[in-house]
């Protein structure tokens, strides 16, 4: 390989997913191989061709719960007329009855699921357009969705696949708009019963409080500022983005009423034809003041004007291109590289695509110097893209391998998604994880003609090192060579 090497597996291992065979080869003019996947967009539309919408998966919830519904309900008839199971066994008899009741249900969910990740990961072993699929994994991580919520378990994918593919290559305010109105947000951030004070809904329920003695008007009124916290400390200007508490509850009052169609919005027939419903009886009235903005009342167009003034805030420029340096170049990116691609934002109406090709075009990001540890999920991709690994409709294997890692899929277990920074990677317990995963990865391995040797420079390209390279040629079979390459220090890195 030419000097221009180390250009060429810096594009497609630190800007990509990790070398395919024959991919090194393939790559000409890095520059103009990632400018062009931007041009084209995000991949994988025919192998998400058949999942479910957002909608299907919250009309099959309100199904369930109808389901249980009906089985308290009969259980509540049992106990009037003297059948009910004995208390003295807690109850055991009955909850029994409900799971058992319910075991159709929770079984088509894993299904589900694993489909999903299934076709997730398909897709990244096998796309051309890398750097827009790691583009898609970097704004996935970024509007963090925990399936370790029950309400939001199902909807952690689609909000990849919906809102967040289709605006990859796109506006970063469309991409926001698309974000706070799923319906995995709204029920991970809890926004789809928020409902303001002196709003009709809000006084109906603080009426009924009343009567019952209870005149705390914060309670009665269901404002939940979690959206609003996180849309700005994490989704926009960060939390030194110049905002106040009092800008928080004033933006948490614009997105009262962004809700969801509930179970009794599909019963008797009911179809409801988006995932997203804006409940007017539940929006706070009056207008909002946030970050020195006032914003006219005016319903669901009040919190959709303030996430566009807050796209197009300098801050937001700021936060968003430092963390796109911090994931594409390094732990502590040049400020140089983050303040162009920060004006870039701006100057084209946050468009994302020109803040790419402002990044690919900096020089900084072609750095010797620049280089990122992988995380479990990064080395997983790599591993099954190095071995053309098909996982098929099993993607179980893989999903242990990354919660075993520390990184399981969809699962953060924060709003604030998975760290990307290189030092939280690399310890001793997490370096014999990766060993082991090796081996278990290398036992996958597409079956080819190549000599192992072969094979490893064709995945590492000028980054195989002396000392891997020896110990290849002394393993003792393929496999091990396999396990050698994804376990040793060069596969680690993203440089």
């Amino acid at each position: 390989m030419d000097a221009s090497g180390n250009d060429i597996t810096a594009a497609v291992n630190r800007f990509g997913l990790g070398a395919k065979p024959g991919e090194l080869a393939r790559v000409r003019d890095p520059r103009a191989w990632l400018d062009a996947q931007v041009a084209r967009g995000p991949d994988g539309g025919d192998v998400f061709t058949g999942l479910p919408s957002s909608l299907d998966y919250l009309r099959e919830e309100a199904q369930l719960a109808l389901t249980r519904r009906a089985i308290k309900q009969r259980d509540r008839r049992a106990f009037l007329f003297g059948r009910m199971q004995a208390a003295s066994d807690g109850g055991s008899a009955n909850t029994a009855v409900l799971k058992q009741a319910l075991q159709p249900y929770r079984k088509q969910e894993r299904t589900k699921l694993l489909a999903e990740a299934a076709a997730r990961y398909r897709v990244a072993t096998i796309t051309d357009m890398p750097f827009v699929e790691r583009l898609v994994h970097f704004w996935s991580n970024h509007f963090a969705v925990s399936v370790d919520k029950a309400p939001a378990r199902l909807l952690a994918a689609p909000l990849e696949r919906e809102a967040i593919r289709p605006h990859v290559t796109g506006r970063f305010a469309d991409m926001l708009l698309a974000v706070e109105t799923h319906p995995a947000m709204l029920l991970y951030l809890d926004n789809v019963r928020s409902v303001g004070p002196d709003s009709p809904l809000g006084r109906r329920i603080a009426m009924r409080l009343a009567r019952k003695g209870d005149q705390d008007e914060g309670k009665a009124g269901g404002l939940n500022e979690n959206l609003g916290r996180e849309a700005m400390e994490l989704h926009t200007v960060g939390v030194d983005g110049g905002y106040t508490q009092a800008d928080v509850t004033e933006f948490s009052r614009a997105l009262t009423g962004w809700s969801i169609p509930f179970p009794r919005d599909f019963a008797n027939g009911g179809q409801p034809q988006s995932a997203f419903v804006f409940r007017a009886n539940a929006h706070e009235p009056g207008p909002r003041r946030v970050m020195g903005r006032t914003f006219p009342a005016g319903g669901f167009e009040q919190g959709r004007a303030i996430l566009e003034f807050l796209a197009r805030q300098p801050a937001t420029a700021r936060h968003l291109s430092l963390q796109l340096a911090q994931h594409f170049v390094s732990d502590d990116p040049p400020p140089s590289l983050v303040e162009r691609m920060a004006r870039s934002y701006l100057r084209h109406d946050t468009d994302l695509a020109a803040v790419y090709h402002t990044l690919i075009a900096s020089p900084e990001a072609w750095d010797a110097g620049a280089r990122k540890f992988k995380t479990p999920q990064d080395f997983v991709i790599s591993s099954l893209r190095a071995g053309q690994i098909d996982l098929g409709n099993r993607p179980q294997p893989v999903l242990a391998l990354l919660s075993n890692l520390g990184e399981p899929m969809f699962d953060p277990r924060s709003p604030a998604g998975f760290t990307d920074n290189s030092a939280n990677w690399i310890d001793a317990d997490g370096l014999w994880k990766r060993v082991q995963a090796a081996e278990a990865l290398s036992a996958r391995v597409a079956q080819t003609n190549a000599q192992p040797l072969a094979f490893a420079l064709d995945i590492l390209g000028p980054l195989l090192d002396e000392d891997t390279a020896q110990a290849i040629r002394r393993a003792e079979s393929a496999r091990q060579a396999h396990a050698t390459l994804f376990a040793c220090p060069a596969f680690q890195w993203r440089v």
